[in-house]
Parts: C-alpha cells; structure tokens; sequence
C-alpha cells in the first residue's frame, strides 16, 4: 500500500508538471510577438491550419514546440504515462492536437467516426460503436480539446452557446456539445472515406451491400435517369452507396450537390467531373436552401443530389424533379419505403400552405421517389435490404418490391417485376439488367 501510494504521487506530481509545461507553451504559441503584426497572422494561420489537421502545418508547429522545450531544458521524456514518443508530442497532442484521440487519428485503417461522450471514447467501425481503449483523463481534458478547436476557427462553445461544429482539412466534420446543452461534453469526429467504392466493389467482400442483380437494378435505374431516393437511419450507407450511384453517371453531366454541411466531397471523388457543390446555411437567407435551389436551376443541371431532403428544403426539391431534372437523388431517415412519400409530403406542409396531402403524396411518389432503397446494419455490414417501385393502384400508393434481402437466408431475392413502364425504361437504358451476371 506504502509503495502505490508513492507511486501514486509521484504520477501525481508528473502530471501536474506536464500540465504546467502545456500551458506555458500554450501561452507561447498564442502570445508570440516577434516579427510584427503580419508574422503574429501568419503563425496565428499556421495555427489554425494545424488544429484542422493540415499536415505541412502540424509538422511546422511540432517543430516550434520541439525548438521551446529544447530552450526550456525540459527533463520529461515522453509526458504522461509515455504514450508518446517524446515530451514535444506529447505537449502537441495537448494544445494543437487531439490529446490522446491523436492515437487514434493516426491509425484510421476502417475507422468511421469517434465518439467522445464524458471521459469515454467509442469507435465506429462497419456501422458499429464500440468502446475504445483509450479514454480521455479528465472531463477538463475534453474541454479543453473542444476550446482548441473553436480558439483558432472563428467559433465559440460557452456558455451561452454550447455547441459547435468546425470542419478538419480532409473534409471530417467535428460536432461538440458543452455542458448545459447535454449531461457531458460529446465530440463526435466523423470521418469521410478516401476514393469511391463502386457498385460491384459493393458486391464482394468485405462489403456485401447487394448482389450483382441488386447492382445491375440500380445501375439500370441510374442510366435511365430514374428519380431515387434512399432511406436508412444513421450509419447504414446511405452516403456511401450514393457516391456509388454517382460513379455510375454519364461523364458529361452537370450535377448540383445541396448539402447543409460538405460531406459528399464528389470534388475530390470525381476531380475531373463537372459538378457545383453548395454548402447551405438555413440561418441565413442570402445563403439557405432556397437561395442554394435558385441558383442552381440557374446553372443548367442535369441531375439535383440533395444530401438529405429536410422540411426547409422539401417543397423546393420536388418542384426541381417535377420540372425536367430527371435522374435526381435524395436520402431521407426513415426506417420503411412505404413511409418515404408520406415523410416528404409532411415535410413540404410545413410552411403552412394548405394541400391535398394524399394529392400531394401522389405526386411525390410519381416524380420525386419512383424507385427507393431501403438500406439498414445488419451485424455490422451495411446492407441494401430493399428496393421498391412506388406504383399508383386505384387512389393509393403501393411499393413494389423489385428486389429484397432474404433474413433466413442473408441472400437477395427479387419477389416482383417492375411496372411495364418502368420495365421499359430500365430496358432502353441497359437491356440485360434483369441478369445476375
């Protein structure tokens, strides 16, 4: 007990010598005054670009951190508990990087996003969160990581407005809560896959999303410029199966991309490909989605793709499809096809304008949703487990079912065929997609 007890205070002691040593580096960094006022905005811009993870500057402030510790004298090897590899990484980690989140952002192999709530931290892999091995120290530790990354990115977290998003240079974005808005500080970091996965990579390991007759349906539906939509909650591949549709699209198209954070990041999918991307602000009337949707009909689109249909924004997007923009693609969170028009519908009657809502229903099953994949995790893979035609029979809305998973056996099946109209069109835009092989 005599010996923990030491150790426990000489930890103790070791702590609070690196934490003195990160502020006054901290103080270092931030009050730097040599050079004059353009040198204290260029550093104060190397500081922003590294807390954003742009590598050329997290490399130039690691070594201004290396230069002070060195002129300091300071003795400590490798800062707390030696998780790093030397003090300067250590003092890094703590005032421009991720604190011990720095562990895992550098060994991202297969990871989707981190997830701090408190102390704890979950990482997401293939849809699933699990507790990681690291954990933050303390909940003042995860503070202070929240107020690094607001300080040099022209944000705020207090207490009147406890929450705050900033973007890293890949395109991750990072969601923050404070406390008072939730029980615990959160930091959730959602990363964004390199490259684009094809509709046939979707097919084979490690993925299994869908079979080849589920690949050779959708990319029929892409060529027919058939109006899509595809509905699953949170981490179920809507965005990923996407980006896949948008592989399969004539080159020489003009696509708009509407979305109220960037996330597609199609620019660096398809760097040679013409497309215009908007990043919405709906606080903002010059910048909201109806500014975004006016000027982009402006702009000669073939194709619409609204990331996420929302209320705001609804009414907008079924008016685009319903006026020549064919071939249009939407997400929308809801858990079955069947209550896709009718979640749309509710959105568009927001505004208070009075409408025939089973009219209105129609119509968005006619124009806006004529084919919709339902997508969903299932053990950790994300799946395709449904694909619908939405048909007219007498004054009702049906979903066809062209094509779904089967539970008992994992494999796909295709209960019925298309309406003859739709069957006609996916036939002119690819004769053989009825085929598995």
């Amino acid at each position: 007990m005599e010996w923990t007890g030491l150790a426990a205070a000489s930890a103790g002691r070791d702590e609070a010598e690196f934490a003195r040593i990160a502020e006054e580096t901290r103080d270092y960094l931030i009050g730097y005054s040599s050079g004059g006022e353009a040198e204290r905005e260029r550093r104060h811009e190397t500081l922003n670009r590294a807390v954003l993870g742009y590598a050329e500057d997290r490399k130039r402030v690691l070594a201004w951190i290396q230069d002070f510790c060195l002129r300091q004298r300071w003795p400590l090897a490798g800062g707390p508990h030696g998780k790093y590899g030397n003090l300067a990484e250590a003092v890094f980690a703590e005032i421009v990087g991720f604190n011990v989140l720095e562990l895992l952002m550098n060994h991202r192999d297969g990871l989707e996003e981190i997830q701090v709530v408190g102390t704890r931290i979950f990482e997401v892999r293939g849809g699933v969160a699990r507790p990681s091995a690291h954990r933050f120290k303390s909940v003042g530790e995860v503070e202070r990581l929240q107020q690094n990354l607001v300080l040099f990115n022209q944000d705020k977290l207090t207490v009147r407005k406890r929450w705050a998003e900033v973007r890293l240079s890949d395109g991750s974005r990072v969601t923050m809560t404070g406390f008072g808005y939730t029980a615990e500080p959160t930091v959730t970091i959602r990363f964004h896959p390199d490259g684009v996965l094809t509709l046939d990579a979707l097919c084979g390991e490690p993925y299994e999303t869908l079979d080849r007759r589920g690949a050779k349906l959708l990319r029929a539906a892409v060529k027919a410029a058939v109006n899509l939509v595809i509905a699953g909650s949170t981490n179920s591949g809507k965005t990923q199966l996407l980006k896949a549709l948008v592989a399969e699209m004539p080159e020489d198209e003009r696509l708009v991309t509407i979305e109220p954070r960037f996330e597609l990041m199609l620019d660096r999918a398809f760097p040679s490909r013409n497309i215009v991307q908007y990043e919405i602000d709906e606080d903002d009337p010059l910048h909201d989605g109806r500014q975004a949707f006016k000027l982009a009909l402006r702009q000669s689109p073939n194709r619409i793709l609204l990331a996420e249909i929302r209320d705001a924004d609804a009414n907008l997007y079924v008016r685009a499809c319903t006026r020549g923009h064919a071939g249009s693609m939407t997400t929308v969170h809801a858990g079955r096809l069947e209550d896709v028009p009718d979640a749309i519908a509710e959105m568009c009657m927001q505004d208070g304008r009075v409408v025939d809502h089973a009219r209105l229903v129609r119509r968005i099953a006619a124009y806006v949703t004529e084919i919709g994949i339902e997508m969903a995790n299932v053990g950790g893979k994300r799946k395709v487990v449904r694909i619908g035609e939405y048909v007219r029979e007498g004054g009702d809305v049906r979903v066809r079912t062209l094509y779904a998973r089967d539970e008992m056996s994992g494999g796909w099946t295709c209960p019925e065929p298309p309406s003859p109209f739709m069957a006609n069109r996916l036939r002119r835009a690819l004769p053989d997609w009825g085929t598995a092989s």
